[in-house]
């Protein structure tokens, strides 16, 4: 294996030194809450879309949607496919939703809407998805540097945990933004390099890696049956289509952005860019882990006992990074590294700066100091970056003993925003839901994902197999979502009077206890 060369180094380097720049650039900018949380209301488009798609790559898709492929095949696509769904729900309904209003928090308009614990429900369930995406991007972004560096995994998690929450701490939304959107050109480029020198790379030439792929099976979508119980292409699609609708449309990561966005139009706009954009970088990443399958597989000499193990035991999140740092020229290797740094980089800065946000407007200022000076704000804003950048750092560091990280961080997103989606798509969807019907509907929807969940663990009595959920855990959050909008609308049917609603669907009188 080749050690960084000096270009590697520089390369790596400048792209830190430019993030931590724009760091405290912005940090002169951003010492009020407004500024922090919501850049001054005035972001083009362009730049609010490049960083959503900076967000929703993250080191989750550059790593391990190439382990993935490698592993099994592009049965994860259908997952990406679902996204202009999603996206056109968001700008049609979504956007102009959030954007009438002052609020910085996406999960206000649900205490308008049903009254405060539906709010504190939404932004808990948000920061724990938040919990589960940073300590997947932090322990992937540690895989690459490993294989570079031989620290050990802990340890670079730690360092890496550190550095970013330092950047987002100075940065706030304004220079997470930018950042986000420089990011996202690194990632792109490093993809776009890697797979064009992969096929190349073939011994017999790009046209062996095709038949090497097509062999193996690589390019299958999966099971198209009608199985409930397997990752099939229509599970994984459906799937796809309730955690898009609900990145979109609830998530307090896409939601800042549009509330930083300078019109409606620069909004809407942001979100489709962020969309379209992801669909061939998703596929870029895919044929990536595919070309890595034939590339060790015509040579099985130059991959390592250690990840041969691995990969025997089904994972495939090692190869990748392995690859770089063997497989890629020099100069290359240190491209590919900075494009992970602003994979993940990208990620936790938001889901920090989402995190501390929500803790300041939905905990802080509602539960414990409502008329929070300027000054005071700030400190929590501080404070709570650091303190959400700690357990994220913990959560990546028992990250290390799963299989696929992929597959656990969609099985945890499922899990913990559940309910979110269902909470606020009987709120949209129905004009007489109440208080009553919305809380009923999600205790019945909370029942449903813990079940779901862990009837599929060791934690469920063995007495109770024969109740044991039958259905893939990547049905929990559709299960989850239905189950509070049947729940809602049946009861809302035959119990409750009528609410004004709006244009966009939020009353026009205060939560009320009616069914």
């Amino acid at each position: 294996m080749h050690q960084f060369a000096i270009a590697d180094i520089v390369v790596l380097v400048t792209y830190l030194l430019g993030v931590v720049g724009l760091g405290v650039w912005f940090f002169r900018k951003n010492r009020n809450p407004e500024g922090y949380m919501a850049a001054g209301r005035s972001m083009p488009g362009w730049v609010v879309g490049l960083s959503i798609f900076g967000t929703y790559v993250s080191s989750i898709s550059f790593l391990a949607l190439p382990g993935k492929a490698f592993s099994s095949n592009w049965n994860a696509l259908a997952f990406s496919v679902s996204l202009p769904l999603a996206a056109w729900v968001a700008t049609t309904w979504f956007v102009p939703y959030y954007r009438k209003g002052d609020a910085v928090s996406a999960y206000q308009h649900l205490e308008q809407r049903f009254g405060v614990w539906a709010r504190t429900y939404a932004a808990t369930c948000y920061l724990l998805t938040q919990v589960a995406r940073m300590g997947s991007v932090m322990y992937l972004l540690a895989l690459p540097l490993h294989q570079l560096l031989g620290w050990n995994v802990p340890a670079l998690i730690l360092i890496t945990g550190g550095l970013t929450t330092l950047y987002t701490l100075l940065g706030g939304i304004e220079g997470v933004i930018w950042t986000d959107a420089l990011q996202s050109v690194v990632l792109a480029i490093g993809a776009v390099a890697c797979a064009i020198i992969l096929p190349m790379s073939m011994p017999e030439g790009a046209s062996q890696m095709l038949e090497i792929a097509t062999t193996h099976n690589k390019f299958s979508l999966g099971l198209l049956g009608l199985s409930l119980s397997q990752p099939t292409f229509w599970i994984v699609l459906i799937y796809g289509m309730f955690i898009n609708l609900q990145n979109f449309g609830i998530d307090q990561s896409y939601v800042q952005r549009y509330i930083a966005a300078k019109s409606d139009r620069d909004a809407r706009t942001s979100v489709w860019i962020g969309a379209l954009v992801y669909v061939p970088i998703s596929i870029i990443f895919l044929w990536i882990g595919t070309a890595l399958f034939a590339y060790y597989n015509a040579q099985p000499d130059l991959l390592p006992e250690s990840l041969k193990a691995q990969v025997a035991e089904g994972k495939g999140d090692g190869v990748f990074p392995y690859f770089i740092v063997d497989g890629l020229p020099t100069g290359i290797s240190g491209l590919l590294v900075a494009a992970i740094f602003a994979a993940a980089m990208s990620t936790l800065s938001t889901s920090l700066n989402g995190a501390a946000t929500l803790t300041l407007t939905d905990f802080y200022r509602r539960f414990i100091r409502p008329e929070a000076s300027e000054r005071e704000s700030m400190i929590v804003l501080y404070i709570s970056t650091m303190a959400w950048g700690v357990i994220g750092t913990t959560t990546a560091i028992a990250m290390m003993e799963v299989q696929s990280i992929l597959d656990a961080w969609w099985q945890l997103a499922g899990i913990f925003s559940g309910g979110m989606l269902g909470l606020f798509l009987l709120g949209m969807t129905s004009r007489k839901a109440g208080n009553r019907a919305a809380v009923v509907g999600v205790v019945l929807g909370v029942l449903v994902i813990l079940w779901m969940t862990l009837s599929r663990t060791e934690a469920w009595p063995a007495g109770w197999a024969t109740v044991a959920s039958p259905f893939n855990n990547y049905l929990v959050i559709v299960f989850g979502t239905l189950t509070i909008l049947l729940t809602g609308w049946l009861l809302t049917t035959f119990f409750s009077r009528s609410v004004p609603l709006d244009a966009t669907g939020e009353t026009d009188t205060p939560p009320n206890d009616n069914s």
